[in-house]
């Protein structure tokens, strides 16, 4: 009988837990806290920027925007992947010497959820660019980054860039929008 008390107790005692766990584990909500819109808000410049150095093919804004001491980036085109900053700067570089003529960006679909001094986004950028033989290469992207802020600055650490692929020809759906 002394058994059965004590499971009792414990069922009792886990039943009442629930709520307490449940709440805790609740998935953050965007800008949850009057800090988090702050955060959130920052965020939105730092993109807002990141339009801008784009368009004016300024490499050192749009790298100003990404952490130097960590980063690590998954991108659309050979190599695929960036294991740090310098190895990213130059993969810009090298894209905007290759396509010296205009180029534009439309950044649509921003989604900004901040975790305390952790964030992450995703959005969709519609990009051309113009070859030396004024070819012109339009292309749409999705894009996932987590931030970080450092010493009161958000910054990039980790960017995936993605397209969707057809799998019934295996190839990559450059231009699909949402």
């Amino acid at each position: 009988m002394r058994n059965f008390y004590l499971a009792l107790a414990c069922s009792v005692a886990l039943i009442l837990a629930i709520p307490v766990v449940a709440q805790t584990k609740a998935a953050p909500t965007k800008s949850a806290a009057p800090s988090g819109a702050a955060d959130k808000e920052k965020i939105e410049t730092l993109y807002q920027a990141y339009v801008k150095a784009f368009k004016a093919k300024d490499v050192n804004a749009i790298m100003s925007l990404y952490d130097p001491n960590e980063l690590f980036v998954f991108d659309v085109i050979p190599p695929r992947e960036y294991p740090n900053w310098a190895a990213y700067k130059k993969d810009w570089e090298d894209l905007f010497a290759s396509k010296p003529g205009q180029t534009d960006i439309h950044l649509t679909n921003l989604e900004v959820t901040v975790v305390g001094p952790v964030a992450y986004t995703h959005n969709i950028q519609s990009v051309y660019f113009t070859g030396p033989d004024d070819s012109r290469i339009n292309l749409s992207v999705r894009v996932t980054d987590v931030l970080r802020k450092v010493n009161g600055k958000w910054l990039i650490v980790q960017e995936h860039v993605s397209v969707p692929v057809d799998l019934a020809t295996a190839k990559a759906d450059l231009t699909s929008r949402p």
